[in-house]
Protein backbone atom coordinates (compact mmCIF):
# COMPACT_ATOMS: atom_id res chain seq x y z
CA UNK A 1 0.00 0.00 0.00
CA UNK A 2 1.59 3.49 -1.20
CA UNK A 3 -0.13 5.27 2.31
CA UNK A 4 1.56 7.43 4.57
CA UNK A 5 1.12 7.70 8.60
CA UNK A 6 -0.02 10.95 9.94
CA UNK A 7 -1.37 11.62 13.68
CA UNK A 8 -4.70 13.05 13.57
CA UNK A 9 -3.64 15.80 16.52
CA UNK A 10 -1.44 16.06 19.38
CA UNK A 11 -1.66 12.55 20.76
CA UNK A 12 -4.23 10.59 18.51
CA UNK A 13 -1.13 8.43 17.00
CA UNK A 14 -1.57 6.62 20.48
CA UNK A 15 -5.32 6.48 20.04
CA UNK A 16 -4.87 4.66 16.59
CA UNK A 17 -1.68 3.45 16.07
CA UNK A 18 -0.49 2.01 12.93
CA UNK A 19 -1.27 -1.27 14.02
CA UNK A 20 -4.54 -1.77 15.81
CA UNK A 21 -5.04 -4.93 18.23
CA UNK A 22 -6.75 -6.26 20.56
CA UNK A 23 -6.04 -9.63 22.23
CA UNK A 24 -2.90 -10.22 19.85
CA UNK A 25 -6.04 -10.53 16.97
CA UNK A 26 -5.23 -7.24 14.15
CA UNK A 27 -7.95 -5.46 14.08
CA UNK A 28 -7.15 -2.39 11.79
CA UNK A 29 -4.86 0.09 10.75
CA UNK A 30 -4.35 3.29 10.50
CA UNK A 31 -3.04 5.41 7.64
CA UNK A 32 -3.16 8.77 5.15
CA UNK A 33 -4.87 7.67 2.01
CA UNK A 34 -5.78 9.55 -1.00
CA UNK A 35 -9.20 10.84 -0.82
CA UNK A 36 -9.87 10.05 -4.49
CA UNK A 37 -8.84 6.12 -3.81
CA UNK A 38 -11.88 6.30 -1.54
CA UNK A 39 -15.44 4.91 -3.19
CA UNK A 40 -18.51 5.72 -1.00
CA UNK A 41 -20.62 3.00 0.76
CA UNK A 42 -23.11 1.44 -2.20
CA UNK A 43 -25.26 0.15 0.61
CA UNK A 44 -25.28 3.45 2.81
CA UNK A 45 -28.97 3.94 3.11
CA UNK A 46 -28.69 7.35 4.34
CA UNK A 47 -29.23 9.42 0.92
CA UNK A 48 -30.09 12.69 2.80
CA UNK A 49 -27.50 15.09 4.11
CA UNK A 50 -28.16 18.28 6.16
CA UNK A 51 -26.06 20.70 3.93
CA UNK A 52 -25.99 22.88 6.66
CA UNK A 53 -24.21 20.81 8.80
CA UNK A 54 -22.22 19.57 6.24
CA UNK A 55 -20.93 23.21 5.73
CA UNK A 56 -20.34 23.15 9.31
CA UNK A 57 -18.02 20.33 9.58
CA UNK A 58 -16.63 21.15 6.31
CA UNK A 59 -15.04 25.01 8.01
CA UNK A 60 -14.33 22.38 10.85
CA UNK A 61 -12.12 20.46 9.42
CA UNK A 62 -10.30 23.56 7.62
CA UNK A 63 -9.82 25.09 10.89
CA UNK A 64 -8.90 22.09 12.89
CA UNK A 65 -8.42 19.27 10.98
CA UNK A 66 -10.06 16.10 11.32
CA UNK A 67 -10.06 14.73 14.58
CA UNK A 68 -12.47 11.40 13.30
CA UNK A 69 -11.18 8.90 10.68
CA UNK A 70 -13.71 7.65 8.81
CA UNK A 71 -13.59 3.61 8.47
CA UNK A 72 -12.89 1.85 5.44
CA UNK A 73 -12.07 -1.57 3.82
CA UNK A 74 -9.66 -2.47 1.21
CA UNK A 75 -11.46 -3.45 -1.63
CA UNK A 76 -8.22 -3.78 -3.78
CA UNK A 77 -4.50 -2.84 -3.63
CA UNK A 78 -4.35 1.11 -3.13
CA UNK A 79 -8.43 1.05 -3.15
CA UNK A 80 -10.50 1.25 -0.05
CA UNK A 81 -14.30 1.56 0.17
CA UNK A 82 -16.14 3.64 3.16
CA UNK A 83 -17.78 1.71 5.68
CA UNK A 84 -18.28 4.13 8.48
CA UNK A 85 -18.04 8.48 8.29
CA UNK A 86 -19.82 9.46 4.89
CA UNK A 87 -20.33 13.37 6.40
CA UNK A 88 -17.17 13.33 6.86
CA UNK A 89 -15.82 12.08 4.35
CA UNK A 90 -17.89 14.13 2.46
CA UNK A 91 -16.93 17.46 4.25
CA UNK A 92 -13.67 16.52 3.85
CA UNK A 93 -13.67 16.04 0.07
CA UNK A 94 -15.75 19.65 0.02
CA UNK A 95 -13.10 21.18 2.58
CA UNK A 96 -10.27 20.34 -0.17
CA UNK A 97 -8.52 18.20 1.07
CA UNK A 98 -6.37 15.76 -1.31
CA UNK A 99 -5.71 13.31 1.29
CA UNK A 100 -7.35 12.22 4.72
CA UNK A 101 -6.38 9.65 7.91
CA UNK A 102 -8.78 7.01 7.85
CA UNK A 103 -9.24 3.57 10.00
CA UNK A 104 -8.62 0.24 7.54
CA UNK A 105 -10.49 -2.33 8.56
CA UNK A 106 -9.25 -5.71 8.97
CA UNK A 107 -12.26 -7.39 10.61
CA UNK A 108 -15.71 -7.84 9.91
CA UNK A 109 -16.99 -7.96 13.16
CA UNK A 110 -17.49 -4.12 14.34
CA UNK A 111 -17.96 -5.13 17.78
CA UNK A 112 -14.36 -6.29 17.94
CA UNK A 113 -12.99 -2.92 16.32
CA UNK A 114 -15.34 -0.94 18.97
CA UNK A 115 -13.88 -2.70 22.16
CA UNK A 116 -9.94 -2.13 20.70
CA UNK A 117 -10.55 1.38 20.36
CA UNK A 118 -12.26 1.94 23.81
CA UNK A 119 -9.85 -0.41 24.89
CA UNK A 120 -7.36 2.50 23.12
CA UNK A 121 -8.56 5.37 24.50
CA UNK A 122 -8.41 4.17 28.00
CA UNK A 123 -4.70 3.72 27.98
CA UNK A 124 -4.23 6.80 25.59
CA UNK A 125 -3.49 10.73 27.03
CA UNK A 126 -5.67 12.49 24.70
CA UNK A 127 -6.55 16.12 25.04
CA UNK A 128 -9.98 17.40 25.74
CA UNK A 129 -10.57 17.97 21.86
CA UNK A 130 -9.00 14.48 20.37
CA UNK A 131 -10.85 13.02 23.97
CA UNK A 132 -14.51 14.63 22.60
CA UNK A 133 -13.51 13.37 19.23
CA UNK A 134 -12.72 9.72 19.89
CA UNK A 135 -16.01 9.86 21.86
CA UNK A 136 -18.36 11.20 19.24
CA UNK A 137 -17.16 8.82 16.91
CA UNK A 138 -17.64 5.99 18.83
CA UNK A 139 -20.97 6.85 19.31
CA UNK A 140 -21.45 7.69 15.62
CA UNK A 141 -20.24 4.23 14.31
CA UNK A 142 -20.55 2.08 16.62
CA UNK A 143 -23.66 3.46 18.18
CA UNK A 144 -22.27 2.93 21.87
CA UNK A 145 -23.96 4.31 24.50
CA UNK A 146 -23.00 7.18 26.84
CA UNK A 147 -23.57 4.30 30.07
CA UNK A 148 -21.04 2.23 28.32
CA UNK A 149 -18.18 4.73 27.35
CA UNK A 150 -18.76 5.65 31.09
CA UNK A 151 -18.35 2.17 32.55
CA UNK A 152 -15.77 0.65 30.35
CA UNK A 153 -13.24 3.72 30.55
CA UNK A 154 -14.00 4.56 34.00
CA UNK A 155 -15.33 7.93 34.07
CA UNK A 156 -18.70 9.51 34.89
CA UNK A 157 -21.53 9.80 32.31
CA UNK A 158 -21.73 13.52 32.94
CA UNK A 159 -17.94 13.37 32.06
CA UNK A 160 -18.61 11.75 28.46
CA UNK A 161 -21.53 14.25 27.54
CA UNK A 162 -19.65 17.26 28.73
CA UNK A 163 -16.62 16.75 26.87
CA UNK A 164 -18.28 15.91 23.50
CA UNK A 165 -19.86 19.07 24.12
CA UNK A 166 -16.55 20.75 23.32
CA UNK A 167 -16.94 19.90 19.62
CA UNK A 168 -19.94 22.30 19.79
CA UNK A 169 -17.19 25.23 20.32
CA UNK A 170 -16.21 27.50 17.45
CA UNK A 171 -13.24 26.35 15.42
CA UNK A 172 -10.74 28.98 16.61
CA UNK A 173 -11.41 27.49 20.44
CA UNK A 174 -11.22 24.49 19.48
CA UNK A 175 -7.57 25.27 18.12
CA UNK A 176 -6.16 26.22 21.13
CA UNK A 177 -8.10 23.67 23.23
CA UNK A 178 -5.86 20.98 20.70
CA UNK A 179 -2.65 23.09 21.03
CA UNK A 180 -3.23 22.82 24.69
CA UNK A 181 -3.29 26.81 25.39
CA UNK A 182 -6.79 26.56 26.61
CA UNK A 183 -7.36 23.78 29.19
CA UNK A 184 -10.75 21.79 29.38
CA UNK A 185 -11.81 23.30 32.48
CA UNK A 186 -11.61 26.72 30.60
CA UNK A 187 -13.10 25.43 27.27
CA UNK A 188 -16.33 23.64 29.38
CA UNK A 189 -16.59 27.11 31.10
CA UNK A 190 -16.95 29.03 27.94
CA UNK A 191 -19.86 26.65 26.62
CA UNK A 192 -21.57 28.77 28.92
CA UNK A 193 -21.48 31.45 26.73
CA UNK A 194 -24.16 31.02 23.73
CA UNK A 195 -22.89 33.80 21.50
CA UNK A 196 -19.79 32.74 19.02
CA UNK A 197 -18.34 35.89 19.10
CA UNK A 198 -18.36 36.23 22.36
CA UNK A 199 -16.82 32.83 22.85
CA UNK A 200 -14.12 33.76 20.67
CA UNK A 201 -13.26 36.99 22.68
CA UNK A 202 -13.38 35.56 25.89
CA UNK A 203 -11.18 32.28 24.55
CA UNK A 204 -8.43 35.56 23.47
CA UNK A 205 -8.74 37.35 26.97
CA UNK A 206 -8.16 33.85 28.73
CA UNK A 207 -5.06 33.63 27.04
CA UNK A 208 -4.38 36.79 26.72
CA UNK A 209 -4.73 37.78 30.67
CA UNK A 210 -3.89 33.91 32.29
CA UNK A 211 -7.18 33.77 33.73
CA UNK A 212 -7.76 31.25 35.75
CA UNK A 213 -10.88 28.41 35.37
CA UNK A 214 -12.44 29.89 38.53
CA UNK A 215 -12.11 33.46 37.30
CA UNK A 216 -13.47 32.29 33.65
CA UNK A 217 -16.81 30.36 35.29
CA UNK A 218 -17.20 33.45 37.30
CA UNK A 219 -17.22 35.92 33.87
CA UNK A 220 -19.33 33.70 32.45
CA UNK A 221 -21.80 33.58 35.54
CA UNK A 222 -22.00 37.04 35.41
CA UNK A 223 -23.22 37.81 32.07
CA UNK A 224 -19.93 38.40 30.25
CA UNK A 225 -20.53 40.37 27.29
CA UNK A 226 -17.70 41.88 24.79
CA UNK A 227 -14.95 42.00 28.01
CA UNK A 228 -17.33 43.70 30.37
CA UNK A 229 -19.45 42.35 33.11
CA UNK A 230 -23.02 42.71 34.47
CA UNK A 231 -23.21 43.92 37.59
CA UNK A 232 -25.77 41.47 39.90
CA UNK A 233 -27.32 42.66 43.10
CA UNK A 234 -27.15 38.88 44.17
CA UNK A 235 -25.73 38.86 47.40
CA UNK A 236 -22.57 37.29 47.91
CA UNK A 237 -22.23 33.64 49.15
CA UNK A 238 -21.20 33.09 52.85
CA UNK A 239 -18.52 30.30 53.24
CA UNK A 240 -20.43 27.53 54.11
CA UNK A 241 -22.59 27.90 51.27
CA UNK A 242 -19.76 27.57 48.82
CA UNK A 243 -18.82 24.71 50.80
CA UNK A 244 -22.30 23.43 50.68
CA UNK A 245 -22.56 23.75 46.74
CA UNK A 246 -19.30 21.50 46.43
CA UNK A 247 -20.20 18.90 48.48
CA UNK A 248 -23.47 18.91 46.50
CA UNK A 249 -21.21 19.21 43.30
CA UNK A 250 -19.50 16.43 44.09
CA UNK A 251 -22.42 14.37 45.15
CA UNK A 252 -23.98 14.77 41.57
CA UNK A 253 -21.24 15.05 39.72
CA UNK A 254 -22.39 18.17 38.21
CA UNK A 255 -22.27 21.88 38.99
CA UNK A 256 -24.50 23.02 41.27
CA UNK A 257 -25.37 26.55 42.56
CA UNK A 258 -26.48 27.28 46.29
CA UNK A 259 -28.03 31.20 46.25
CA UNK A 260 -29.33 32.17 49.84
CA UNK A 261 -31.27 35.43 51.00
CA UNK A 262 -32.33 36.78 53.76
CA UNK A 263 -35.58 34.69 53.90
CA UNK A 264 -35.14 31.71 51.53
CA UNK A 265 -32.69 30.51 49.00
CA UNK A 266 -32.37 28.21 46.09
CA UNK A 267 -30.38 25.30 44.97
CA UNK A 268 -29.62 25.12 41.10
CA UNK A 269 -28.28 21.81 39.77
CA UNK A 270 -27.14 21.71 36.22
CA UNK A 271 -27.48 18.72 33.73
CA UNK A 272 -26.58 18.14 30.19
CA UNK A 273 -29.30 16.47 28.41
CA UNK A 274 -31.95 14.07 28.90
CA UNK A 275 -29.89 10.88 30.08
CA UNK A 276 -28.35 12.79 32.76
CA UNK A 277 -31.34 15.06 34.28
CA UNK A 278 -32.68 10.77 34.61
CA UNK A 279 -28.96 10.22 36.53
CA UNK A 280 -30.21 13.34 38.69
CA UNK A 281 -33.43 12.19 39.36
CA UNK A 282 -32.71 8.68 40.45
CA UNK A 283 -30.04 10.02 42.74
CA UNK A 284 -33.43 12.19 44.47
CA UNK A 285 -35.21 9.37 44.63
CA UNK A 286 -32.42 7.69 46.48
CA UNK A 287 -32.23 9.88 48.67
CA UNK A 288 -35.80 10.34 49.46
CA UNK A 289 -36.02 6.32 49.92
CA UNK A 290 -33.40 6.95 53.00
Amino acid sequence: MSVKRRGLGTNLDALIPTSLTLKGEEVAQQNEVSIDAISPNPRQPRTVFDEDALRELMESIKEVGLLQPPVVRETSSGRYELIMGERRFRAAKAAGLTSIPVIIRQTSDNDLLRDALIENIHRSQLNALEEAAAYTQLLSDFNCTHEELAQRLGKSRPHITNTMRLLNLPATVQRKVAAGVLSAGHARALLGLTDEAQIEHLANRIVAEGLSVRATEELVASGFAGGKTKRKSTPRHAPQMTEIAERLSDYFDTRVHVQSGKSKGKIVIEFSGGDDLERLLALLEQQGRM
